[in-house]
Formats: structure tokens, C-alpha cells, sequence
């Protein structure tokens, strides 16, 4: 499992929200470019970056600082969301040089967009299903859908979207645990690789996560922002995890089928998402 760093804008700093409202902001820089640098030069293999101001408005509004983080820390690749709400605006930000697009609120709304936008870049679609309890959270987390999480990450599974976003929102930001037991239902349900967001606290929490078969990465912001996590150590107790369980396999057969589950995810035309 990967660990991916969030890096937030809003207003061109780097912020961090809890329970995504606009009115609970820390801002930990005025510097988004540095603060990518930094999480790259700690060993992060990918980056999370959100457009906070286009989540509420509905449309991109970071487009131009997003273009110089993508190419600041290039080849590390960036997964960018916020305001992806028209075809127009998810070739835009892929157009930033961007690996994927996160698209959220449109695309638990409108399957015929969904669709449309996994056709258009194979690939290269993060499905963003933030959830409060059972139901889809959209439009910057402000509104609850009658959609419920599980039909959306199915329907971008269908879609051919490259992984789902999950996000308890009401444990983001707030480092009191991610939600264990939604993400491995959510997981096994879908049948696609997942990426967990929202509550992580220690690096402990991440070492939960891994265990969970189907989640591939997790994106952490808080905890990393505030020391609570220390990306070197963290990444360094993962690789070592990985590296057990994968002694592990070699005489026996522990572990066995989630690899083997990610592989044949693959071989159905997947790109891996490490991204390298």
C-alpha cells in the first residue's frame, strides 16, 4: 500500500479542513510548490492535490498552481480533484500534466459522465465517493445524495474508472481513526482498487489499512501536516510489513489472494497505481 500525500489549496495555501467545511480551515502554508517538494523529497510516490476553492464553487480555480506543482515535482505523479464537474474541466486538469483526474459530485450523479469521461481517458479517472454513513456526500461535501456508496463504486468499476476514492467525511481531518470496517465492506463489494481517505492518525493506522485487501493506497493529510505520522517512518514500516508478508508467501500461501486479486485486476487493462 502506498501512503499519498494530500496537499489542499485554497486561496494559494496549503490547507487542511475538518469534516470538509470551508469555516474549520488550518492553512500550514503559503507555499503549496514547497510543500509538494517536500512530501516528494520525503519519499512520497504520489501526491493527492485538491482545489478546495473549485470543490465549492464548482468549477477549477487553481488551475494555473496545479500546472506548477505537476511540474515541480515531476516524475512523481499528482492525482488532482476538485470542481471536476464537465467534460471540459477534467481535460483541462489533465491537460496540467496531472496522471489522473478525481472526479466526485458529477460523476455520483450522472452515470451518462461517468461513462463519458473513463472513455475519453482510460485509465486515468479517480471515482471520489465521500461518504456520510451509507450515503454519497457531494458538492464539496456540503449536501448528502440519496446515492448510496456502494452503487456508486460499482458503477465506476463498470465504468472502467482507474480506482475509487473512499472518504469518510465525517472523520476527515479530524485524526480519530479511519473507518476500518466501511472501507474492507466497500472494498469487497466493489472489486477495484481503493484508495481510503479520512481519520488517520498514526502510523498504525496505516498498517490497518494494508492489511485490508483491495486497498492499494492511502492518502493522509492532517497527521502528516501536524508530525502526528512521519512519512519516512511510515513508509518505511509498510515496506517492511509488505516485506514480510511477502516472505510469507514464498512458503506458504498467507497473503496470497489479495496479490492475486490485484493482479487479475490489472490483466483487465488497469494501470498500476504507483503510477511510475
Amino acid at each position: 500500500m502506498i501512503v499519498i500525500p494530500a496537499v489542499d489549496l485554497r486561496d494559494g495555501r496549503c490547507v487542511r479542513l475538518r469534516e470538509g467545511r470551508a469555516d474549520a480551515e488550518t492553512v500550514f502554508s503559503d507555499d503549496p510548490v514547497a510543500m509538494a517538494l517536500h512530501w516528494t523529497s520525503q519519499g512520497a510516490e504520489r501526491l493527492h492535490v485538491v482545489d478546495l476553492d473549485g470543490a465549492f464553487a464548482g468549477a477549477p480555480k487553481q488551475t494555473a498552481l496545479i500546472t506548477r506543482i505537476v511540474a515541480a515535482v515531476s516524475p512523481v505523479p499528482v492525482e488532482v480533484g476538485g470542481g471536476l464537474r464537465d467534460r471540459a474541466a477534467v481535460d483541462a486538469v489533465l491537460a496540467t500534466g496531472a496522471r489522473w483526474a478525481v472526479v466526485g459530485t458529477r460523476a455520483a450523479l450522472d452515470p451518462a459522465f461517468l461513462s463519458e469521461v473513463c472513455r475519453a481517458h482510460p485509465a486515468r479517472i479517480i471515482v471520489a465517493v465521500d461518504a456520510r454513513g451509507t450515503q454519497v456526500a457531494v458538492k464539496g461535501w456540503t449536501e448528502t445524495s440519496a446515492e448510496r456508496v456502494v452503487d456508486v463504486g460499482r458503477r465506476a468499476r463498470e465504468a472502467g474508472a482507474a480506482a475509487l476514492l473512499y472518504t469518510d467525511v465525517t472523520r476527515d481531518g479530524m485524526e480519530g481513526g479511519p473507518n476500518i470496517e466501511d472501507t474492507a465492506a466497500l472494498a469487497a463489494e466493489v472489486a477495484m482498487p481503493v484508495l481510503a481517505s479520512g481519520g488517520v492518525a498514526t502510523v498504525d493506522d496505516l498498517a490497518r489499512l494494508a492489511e485490508l485487501p483491495g486497498v492499494e493506497g492511502t492518502v493522509v493529510g492532517r497527521a502528516l501536516y501536524t508530525g502526528a505520522v512521519d512519512l519516512r517512518q511510515a513508509l518505511n514500516v509498510l515496506r517492511s510489513s509488505a516485506g514480510f508478508a511477502g516472505a510469507t508467501e514464498a512458503g506458504g500461501r498467507q497473503g496470497g489472494g489479495r496479490r492475486e486479486a490485484s493482479d487479475d485486476r490489472r490483466k483487465g487493462g488497469e494501470a498500476p497505481l504507483r503510477g511510475r
